[in-house]
């Protein structure tokens, strides 16, 4: 019977990822997702026992933002809670709930409307207020000398950082889920302007517009539901110092402990596994993040990408960010490709690696380990 306490997940759905959708607000987002989600599932909203929804009240421009799509989430008259984080946060949030025994489905959603807003000063809100803020040091400023710091330590160069944003944006193209207009070619990248030395504009990661959701169910109810549940076999979540200036330079310790965490609960050997989707606010540090989850040795991230993973067939995060919603597309994308692996041309998938960041130079991050 297996271990009546595994959760999987059933079913995903997402809208497109676009650089503004213009023509439709958060709730029509929300719906359309939920719908879909929900269409040829098994699933009708009265079996839901639970909603999670990541946003951020920031972004949104109004507080408890989520209390105006309860509706659309399917969320009246249920039990609904809001997670202020990436939606990876919210699924292990759920995760838990199934597993503990409270539930038997859940439905975790995460959404991000970025182009209504300034980005910059959402990562404004969250940087120390007395000594940070009034010098100005923001998300690109930490990215900047993040990369420095990895630069420095011989984990990568500028030219390296051009070739894993043209890898990014290309797989993403062939991605449906993703909205591209034209691939930069690596001159444009190389010759676009300095967000924040050694980092160009492509090299950060792009806000986007969008929507994700995902079901989620205890073992029995899995089996039922799903010929190719995804079950989670470990999770693991930390958090980095407030404080730029005490963070270990060019490396993310905090995604280090929460992989540790995920494989020991897994058992998961990280280079054996047959695919990882991650998330990076920057060219380097999506490479930083691929050496902290051990799919390269420390100062040879720039290597992951033709080792026996594969790494972001999805595009990941440069093309595509949906801040708030970025770690939960991750997971969607995960599950597809390991549902359905013959579309990706892959072959003999067993097992994949799930990452999402959050804050002020990936200040968070969380881990999930995955198997059909």
């Amino acid at each position: 019977m297996g271990n009546p306490n595994r959760v999987a997940v059933v079913a995903c759905a997402q809208t497109e990822l676009r650089a503004a959708w213009s023509n439709a607000q958060h709730v029509d987002l929300i719906s359309s997702t939920v719908s879909n989600l929900l269409k040829g599932s098994g699933v009708a909203l009265a079996d839901i026992d639970f909603v999670i929804d990541s946003g951020s009240d920031v972004l949104d421009g109004r507080s408890i933002s989520n209390c105006g799509f309860l509706g659309a989430m399917g969320a009246h008259h249920k039990e609904e809670s809001r997670v202020e984080e990436d939606g990876l946060w919210a699924a292990s949030y759920g995760i838990n709930k199934i597993a503990a025994g409270a539930a038997e489905i859940g439905l975790i959603i995460a959404y991000s409307k970025p182009s209504e807003s300034d980005v910059s000063l959402f990562y404004a809100s969250q940087v120390e207020p007395f000594y940070q803020r009034p010098v100005g040091f923001d998300h690109l400023a930490a990215s900047g000398l993040q990369a420095q710091q990895y630069v420095v330590r011989g984990g990568g160069r500028e030219a390296d950082f051009a070739k894993v944003v043209v890898r990014s944006w290309e797989k993403a193209s062939g991605n449906p889920h993703v909205a591209v207009g034209q691939v930069p070619s690596h001159d444009e990248i190389a010759a676009g302007e300095y967000v924040a030395s050694p980092l160009r504009r492509h090299m950060m990661s792009r806000p986007v517009d969008g929507c994700v959701a995902i079901l989620l169910a205890s073992a029995d109810v899995a089996r039922r539901l799903s010929a190719t549940p995804v079950w989670v076999t470990g999770m693991g979540s930390a958090m980095d110092s407030h404080a730029f200036a005490v963070r270990a330079p060019g490396r993310v310790e905090a995604c280090e402990v929460a992989a540790k965490a995920a494989f020991a609960r897994s058992g998961v050997d990280p280079r054996t596994v047959s695919l990882a989707e991650v998330s990076g606010s920057s060219a380097a540090g999506e490479m930083m993040v691929l050496e902290a989850l051990g799919l390269a040795k420390p100062g040879q991230g720039f290597e992951a990408y033709g080792g026996s993973t594969a790494i972001n067939l999805s595009g990941g995060a440069l093309p595509a960010d949906p801040i708030m919603a970025t770690g939960l597309v991750r997971l969607a994308e995960a599950c597809r490709q390991m549902t359905v692996p013959g579309d990706y041309g892959l072959s003999n998938v067993k097992s994949a690696i799930v990452h999402a960041t959050g804050g002020v130079g990936m200040q968070s991050h969380c881990v999930f380990t995955l198997e059909v």
